[in-house]
């Protein structure tokens, strides 16, 4: 198991935050949408302890043990990679935690319920088929896998497990910010769809410097298209599932263009990539990657015929068309002033309304979320198989009616994973050939 490293300060954390284009939004103009303050600020329920292990501990790992260790109902009882030094760092956020060499250790300890795989995309099918063999509830990193028959075995096999959790790292899916836009897009205040864009600009190279070949190939995985699927699927597949969400749709064709404009250094995977997400209505998302320039960092936009939605890290906005029919609670909403546009500040606390130029410190992130959820899945899950079995038994079949019924807290699952994962790896495929790719539907089913 290699440690799952990003190159310097990139990080998952940066992707989901967004930087200088939320002050870009402060010279457009927007209406910033609103939750309740009463329903923003409601109280979080007590959670109690579940006993975790995170397996994979480069900058991401060390990133989801740091934010677990903000989580009241998280107690990180394992690190674990083979990696000595990352192993060491992670520790440091979970001074508690046995550090383990072999994540089968975690597997075979009963104490450890719950297990966060964050190893690099492309060594997740044995841990995760392993963990889920050894009756583990399992938080997978997005993408579930490098390929698209790994993603099917991962998906088939958590899919099968149903007195488990499982969760994909499609931290969004749990962001409350965006299932409160969510639903207000879907309420028809946007109107129809008619296109969407997105991009990820960040400069700097994935490459990393390693005390040896051995271990900088191993660091430098992301550059290896045996071991990759690029941008699209490390980073931009949060974009493209997102999208998915938004539309209520899997697309039915992708047309990719990649190219090598900045780090000639010998890597096989392009650093500049176009994206073209054709949806069957005939709304289309473009999606622009690179890690040649940095200008407006991440953002998305989603077009409709009454209004646009941009999302900017914790962020987003309404922009109304002329003729769009008055919603009413608009006129007393905050808006911001973009160029020659005015935008609708669409925002779960109204009483903590911000410039968009200050600094925000006390924003939840995705990936809190994201583990939160999963954790409390993962305990309710547990809680509901103890109480079913030491009641009626080892009845098998009615155990996993039982559990069909259990609640789960919002995120993606085990078929929002795969979907995603198709799409990505679809995406790179097309990006890497310069060419359109169909998706018929039968791609996105588990069979």
């Amino acid at each position: 198991m290699n440690s799952h490293n990003h190159n310097q300060d990139l990080t998952r954390r940066d992707f989901i935050k967004g930087g200088s284009a939320a002050t870009l939004m402060g010279l457009l103009g927007g209406i910033e949408l609103t939750a309740r303050a009463a329903e923003a600020e409601a109280p979080a329920v007590a959670v109690a302890k579940t006993r975790c292990a995170v397996i994979g501990l480069g900058s991401w790992g060390r990133e989801i043990v740091s934010t677990l260790s903000r989580i009241p109902g998280a107690e990180v009882a394992a690190v674990c990679d083979t990696y000595g030094a990352s192993l060491r760092r992670a520790a440091r956020s979970a001074p508690g935690a046995a550090q383990v060499d072999d994540y089968r250790k975690i597997l075979a300890d009963d104490s450890v319920p719950a297990v966060i795989v964050a190893t690099p995309t492309h060594l997740h099918r044995e841990i995760v088929l392993n963990a889920l063999e050894a009756g583990k509830q399992v938080y997978c990193e997005a993408p579930l896998a490098h390929t698209i028959d790994d993603a099917r075995a991962i998906a088939l096999a958590a899919r099968k497990a149903s007195s488990q959790h499982f969760q994909s790292g499609l931290q969004l899916r749990a962001d409350k910010h965006r299932a409160f836009v969510l639903n207000f897009i879907r309420s028809g205040a946007r109107g129809k769809a008619v296109a969407a864009r997105a991009q990820y600009l960040k400069k700097q190279s994935w490459r990393q410097a390693a005390p040896s070949p051995e271990r900088e190939g191993e660091l430098n995985w992301r550059l290896n298209k045996e071991t990759s699927i690029g941008m699209v699927g490390e980073l931009g597949i949060h974009q493209l599932d997102a999208s998915n969400w938004i539309h209520d749709a899997l697309p039915v064709s992708v047309t990719g263009f990649g190219s090598m404009l900045l780090w000639r250094d010998g890597r096989e995977l392009p650093d500049t990539s176009h994206l073209v997400v054709e949806y069957g209505n005939g709304v289309r998302l473009i999606q622009t990657c690179t890690l040649a320039n940095s200008f407006e960092g991440e953002y998305e936009v989603y077009y409709g015929t009454d209004g646009t939605v941009t999302f900017m890290g914790s962020k987003s906005w309404l922009f109304k068309e002329a003729d769009a029919p008055l919603l009413g609670w608009e006129v007393y909403a905050r808006k911001d002033s973009f160029y020659q546009e005015t935008g609708i500040a669409l925002m779960m606390d109204a009483s903590k309304q911000k410039s968009l130029t200050q600094e925000v410190t006390d924003v939840i992130t995705p990936l809190q979320y994201a583990l939160e959820n999963f954790l409390r899945s993962a305990s309710d899950v547990r809680a509901a198989v103890e109480d079913f079995t030491s009641n009626y038994g080892e009845d098998e079949e009615a155990l996993k009616e039982h559990m069909a019924t259990v609640p789960r807290q919002v995120g993606a699952g085990y078929l929002e994973g795969y979907q995603a994962t198709v799409l990505a790896i679809k995406a790179h495929e097309a990006i890497s050939k310069n060419q359109r790719v169909e998706l018929p539907s039968s791609l996105f089913e588990l069979a």
